[in-house]
């Protein structure tokens, strides 16, 4: 063994550095080489480093077939690990080559080895039996041949060249005959004549020895029975049968027919076929052959890739005493049809992969076979779905699944690839094998609120801690990549002004909680400190990096009547209209005097109380009433205009003066009062002028009661025509006013519907007057609608879509909903909040809502954008009228001067 193993290793030295040179890494081991044995350097052929290969993970993969050889972890040597038998792996096929694929990782690569497994001589040549019994009549002449099966031996090349000897005897000997076909014809030659009464048996011994070194051999004995009588055996016209077969063929065809003749007669000649021995033996059930006609059909299924060929002996019996038989050959080759689909197997997955990976990434590595040959075995690959996934040849039936497309988890978060494998046959078969390949998550999506903005209203004195709102950001990421944790972002725009003069941040009125994004109030809210609140929430989500959305949210505190209506100071107003001028207060500060002379007709206004209130809208709307005397005085006091005026001409019954206790209320739920004492003397038309002159004079009026009449004259002349200039810059003005309006009626009339607050709340009662006035609130512009009277008012009725103000009556009517939160304009917002509610049961005007002219209507969208649009015209024609009355005042002034 140890003479020929030195030129065996330079044998294989040289083949490897030939296939290094070549592009490809060869190598060739013996087989029954010993666990251990180093087949090749395989690391330093690959052109790895000391080392490298452990660190990158040099490994062999499988391909369905058990590994005989292992890369060393730590030399990166390929060694053997179990037993090479080169029979098993490859049967008769020379040379023995098996395929290896070697995966380096770290970056991922694939090598293709080439091992070859070199036969060596430990087969011995094998008989199919170990005694052959024959029968041969004394009859036969020397020179006759009896056909022998032959040893098969299972090594290959000169280990399987077999020679044949017999044990010594003068009557036998053996000879080897090649044909056409794929074996050697074994005969048994008589060479003597015999003589069943001198020896009736012969036993010899035949051995069968390979071409090895050492030789090895097998034997079988051979029982020769001596029979008298028929001397000639059956002849076959043929001595081999050369038959081809598609393996589809069904049971029952004709394989071929044989024909042997006996050239005796009589029983002698009757010839009956048999088969004698079929090669592989196991096939003995896949072929019959007829007794009388030689007909051979198939009895079995044929299969090429299990048996490509069949010998079968077939032997000719005479019915002679004893009887005579003759052999001959028949030779089945098996033709490949397509019957074996394309298989497809897995050697590698990658992962989940994850979605920013760069195109051209390998997911995975896959070996396709088929076992049929030809064209029916050349396999086509190709992927489905196309995208985002492509195929890679990198070897003869190996494939890489590689990335053709970016990726993106938020689409598509796994995919179900399948490999379709197709041959060439025809028809063609297909395999398929399915990949799943999962996509992992990467942060590449910020935080997305619904709205750039909302907005949220919170009624004014909240309790602190109450929920304003809720925000909420969609995240598509998975995992901490897509948790979201809310802030108010103190960097944004957001704040107030107090009112000490200092600038507040918006988290000292509000927070957001950072997991639920549930917006809460810090503090109780004061409308008369904050109107509007504007700041940004932040959404942030917790990968890495970490993305971030923002949203502003507009806080709109509703207002609340928590402030009662406070009385003006003297000469806090200018003078009001009629003669007597603005009621004055006295060394009191909570009486108010004014003057009024005897005989004064009708309607004469003769002091005016002025009052303002904190909130605003609706709980700003003030209402004047006279509280005593009760019943039918001398006086009475303007509804919404404050306005003390007679109710008839003033006589001396009257007395000398009079008292009067006015109520002034605003309209808020519950509503809240302030009560002013005005008293009013009665006198001579003389006296009250100078008192009222007196009066004005205090308060910085211009008036001059000693001026002559031309003087005084001129003077009045002086101020009428001033008061006309400013009566014609006053109409452009309205004019003006009026076209403005006009168009933004227009504009709200095509405006998008804004979306609803909340359900349809209760009735909301609007007054104006054409000789109306208007009151401002002392610290925001908001207009209130006033009027002389009950009798002049016009009702209009709309719903707005927010919830009331609460009081007793509202809580009585429907429970107060919680902070809205919704897309709603603060356009609407402002022009509704104006507009407080009042009770539900109305008086509508026929001409405007015939069908509903006793309950407040409850109005489409629609419907409520054209009432609105109508009241703003009403009201603006209010503003017009109070705008020329105010105009008015210093010419009445004047022409009492004079």
């Amino acid at each position: 063994m140890g003479e020929w193993w030195g030129p065996v290793v330079r044998v294989l030295v040289l083949q490897a550095a030939w296939a290094l040179v070549g592009g490809q890494v060869r190598y060739s081991v013996p087989e029954e080489a010993k666990a251990g044995t180093v087949v090749g350097r395989l690391a330093q052929d690959l052109g790895l480093e000391a080392g490298e290969a452990e660190a990158r993970r040099l490994r062999l993969v499988s391909q369905g077939r058990r590994a005989s050889v292992e890369v060393s972890g730590a030399s990166g040597a390929l060694v053997v690990s179990s037993r090479l038998d080169r029979e098993e792996l490859c049967g008769k096929s020379a040379p023995c080559a098996l395929r290896l694929e070697v995966l380096v990782e770290r970056p991922l690569r694939v090598f293709h080895v080439e091992l070859e497994v070199a036969d060596i001589n430990d087969n011995a040549p094998l008989f199919p039996s170990a005694r052959r019994n024959l029968s041969i009549a004394e009859s036969s002449l020397p020179g006759s041949r009896f056909p022998l099966e032959g040893a098969s031996d299972a090594d290959i090349g000169a280990n399987a060249q077999l020679s044949y000897a017999l044990s010594p005897t003068e009557h036998f000997r053996i000879e080897e005959e090649n044909s056409n076909s794929r074996s050697k014809s074994l005969f048994l030659v008589l060479t003597k004549a015999l003589d069943r009464e001198t020896l009736p048996v012969h036993r010899l011994v035949l051995t069968a020895s390979d071409g090895g070194r050492p030789s090895l051999t097998g034997t079988m004995e051979l029982v020769i029975s001596v029979l008298d009588a028929n001397d000639n055996a059956p002849q076959f016209n043929q001595t081999v049968y050369n038959v081809h077969l598609p393996e589809d063929s069904l049971k029952g065809k004709l394989v071929t027919q044989v024909t042997a003749v006996d050239l005796d007669e009589g029983l002698n000649r009757e010839i009956t076929y048999e088969m004698d021995t079929v090669v592989p033996s196991s096939a003995s059930d896949v072929f019959n052959v007829d007794a009388k006609s030689g007909e051979i059909r198939l009895t079995g299924a044929l299969d090429f890739e299990t048996v490509a060929f069949y010998d079968v002996q077939i032997k000719a019996t005479d019915k002679g005493t004893p009887p005579l038989s003759g052999h001959c050959k028949v030779v089945v080759e098996v033709l490949d049809v397509n019957d074996n689909a394309p298989e497809v197997w897995v050697t590698s997955l990658s992962v989940p992969v994850p979605e920013d990976a760069s195109v051209g990434t390998v997911v995975a590595l896959l070996s396709v076979s088929d076992r049929d040959s030809g064209a029916n075995g050349r396999v086509r690959c190709a992927v489905w779905p196309a995208a985002p996934f492509g195929l890679v040849s990198t070897f003869a039936g190996s494939y890489s699944l590689v990335l053709r497309e970016a990726l993106d988890r938020e689409r598509v978060s796994e995919y179900e690839v399948e490999v379709r494998a197709e041959d060439g046959g025809s028809p063609s078969l297909r395999g398929r094998r399915g990949v799943r390949v999962p996509v992992s998550d990467v942060n590449d999506n910020a935080p997305a609120f619904a709205q750039a903005v909302y907005t949220v209203l919170a009624r004014e004195n909240n309790a602190a801690g109450a929920e304003l709102a809720r925000l909420w950001a969609r995240d598509p990421d998975e995992a901490d990549n897509g948790r979201v944790r809310y802030s108010v972002w103190e960097g944004g725009v957001g704040g107030v002004a107090s009112a000490g003069g200092g600038w507040r941040p918006a988290s000292s009125y509000v927070s957001v909680d950072a997991e639920s994004g549930r917006l809460w109030a810090l503090q109780p809210l004061d409308y008369e400190e904050v109107q509007v609140l504007q700041f940004e929430v932040r959404a942030v989500d917790a990968g890495e990096p970490p993305l971030c959305g923002n949203a502003t949210v507009q806080l709109f505190v509703v207002d609340e009547n928590d402030n009662a209506p406070a009385l003006l100071p003297y000469g806090s107003g200018g003078p009001g209209p009629g003669a007597s001028g603005e009621a004055a207060s006295g060394p009191d500060s909570g009486a108010l005097w004014a003057w009024a002379a005897w005989g004064a007709p009708a309607g004469q206004v003769v002091a005016k109380i002025r009052a303002v209130d904190a909130d605003s809208g609706y709980n700003a709307w003030l209402r004047y009433e006279l509280w005593e005397p009760r019943g039918k005085g001398p006086f009475r006091v303007g509804l919404y205009s404050g306005e003390v005026s007679t109710t008839r001409a003033l006589e001396e019954a009257d007395g000398p003066r009079q008292r009067l206790v006015i109520v002034v209320r605003d309209h808020g739920e519950p509503a809240r009062s302030a009560t002013a004492t005005l008293s009013v003397s009665l006198m001579e038309g003389a006296e009250a002028a100078l008192a009222a002159a007196g009066s004005s004079l205090s308060s910085g009026a211009v008036l001059r009661a000693g001026l002559r009449p031309a003087e005084g004259g001129a003077a009045a002349t002086g101020a009428a025509a001033t008061t006309n200039v400013w009566l014609v810059v006053a109409i452009c003005a309205v004019s003006s006013l009026f076209l403005l309006a006009v168009v933004l009626y227009g504009a709200s009339r095509w405006a998008p519907r804004a979306g609803v607050l909340s359900g349809p709340g209760p009735a909301t009662l609007v007054c104006a007057s054409e000789v109306g006035s208007w009151s401002y609130s002392q610290r925001q512009s908001r207009s209130l609608c006033v009027a002389d009277g009950a009798g002049k008012s016009d009702l209009m009725v709309f719903s707005p879509n927010f919830p009331p103000p609460p009081g007793p009556a509202a809580k009585e009517t429907q429970p107060e909903p919680p902070a809205l939160l919704d897309t709603v304009s603060v356009a609407h917002y402002l022009a509704f909040r104006s507009f407080p509610p009042v009770p539900s049961v109305l008086r509508v005007p026929s001409v405007l809502f015939p069908e509903q002219a006793v309950m407040g209507p409850r109005l489409s969208p629609r419907d409520l954008r054209v009432v609105g649009a109508l009241q703003v015209l009403r009201d603006v024609k209010g503003i017009f009228a109070s705008a020329l009355a105010s105009l008015a005042e210093p010419l009445a002034s004047c022409c009492v001067g004079s």
